[in-house]
């Protein structure tokens, strides 16, 4: 059965439609215009929905992939970089209005479930996703299936402590991942260090760290603090990089060994491997959400 799934994220939307063997029959991006409101996102779904819908037969289901956390008894997003869609009922608006069914998901699944559908993680059988940009989050995928767990929390790394009186986080507590190793955490350590405004990409890519080696060092080793717990607890049979700072090299070579110096075995074999999709990830993911 042909599968459609729609990537909503704060600049565009996109969709995808898959044919029965997974080769695409068609994909398109729309810009989100976020600032223009709830009603109007909805209905630019549903008319680009409703665009692709006649190129294929039998679909009875579409996939959503977006970020932030979403409350499964009812269906809303929280914590949304798409301030307008916070709280809103947007599975059940949409499937008031497109007429199908309406599997929704963090973009963190979305992406675990694409690579180990698709992409570097494919043969895997336990696939730990991961994406590391603006913020820190997770998914877990089982024999291609997204494991989410009884509370819809599984996999969140990000906000799990790695010192116990260490930074506050949004989330209300302190010491968490993501108020270490995002984007934003190292950015502004960056700054506080040379009084200078940089991307991650950039101060890596650029060898800036030369001149201040001890930025590096604690990014590496918070690194594979992180991540050894989440192998400790799961122990899964690869991990996939996802998100804007998988893009930074040192992670698979210096990053992992930091991981493997902190994991509760001498024998390590767990890879860490860079994504293979992209940001195409998100999308192909959505697709496959409901899949039998």
């Amino acid at each position: 059965m042909p599968n459609l799934g729609i990537d909503l994220g704060g600049t565009k939307i996109e969709a995808v439609l898959l044919a029965d063997d997974g080769q695409t029959i068609k994909r398109k991006r729309i810009p989100t215009k976020s600032s223009d409101g709830y009603d109007a996102i909805v209905t630019r779904i549903t008319n680009l929905v409703n665009e692709l819908l006649p190129l294929a037969e039998n679909i009875d289901h579409i996939g959503i992939c977006t970020p932030g956390a979403i409350e499964p008894t009812k269906g809303v997003l929280k914590n949304s970089n798409t301030i307008c869609l916070i709280g809103k009922p947007l599975q059940e608006d949409l499937e008031k209005q497109i007429g199908l069914s309406v599997f929704m998901e963090n973009d963190a699944n979305c992406f675990a479930l694409s690579e180990a559908s698709f992409g570097a993680a494919q043969g895997y059988n336990v696939v730990f996703g991961v994406i590391m940009g603006t913020g820190i989050g997770g998914g877990i995928v089982i024999n291609k299936k997204i494991h989410n767990g009884p509370n819809n929390i599984a996999g969140e790394w990000g906000h799990h402590s790695i010192y116990p009186n260490g930074r506050m986080c949004y989330c209300g507590n302190k010491g968490c991942v993501e108020t270490y190793i995002s984007g934003p955490a190292l950015e502004k350590e960056w700054f506080e260090l040379t009084g200078e405004n940089q991307i991650v990409t950039d101060i890596v890519k650029n060898g800036l760290i030369k001149k201040h080696t001890e930025w590096k060092e604690r990014f590496i080793l918070n690194f594979g603090r992180a991540l050894s717990h989440v192998i400790d607890i799961i122990d899964p049979d690869c991990i996939v990089m996802g998100g804007g700072l998988s893009k930074v090299d040192m992670l698979y070579s210096e990053g992992r060994d930091a991981v493997y110096a902190e994991i509760f075995s001498e024998h390590v074999v767990t890879p860490i491997l860079k994504n293979k999709l992209g940001d195409s990830a998100g999308v192909f993911g959505a697709a496959l959400l409901g899949d039998k």
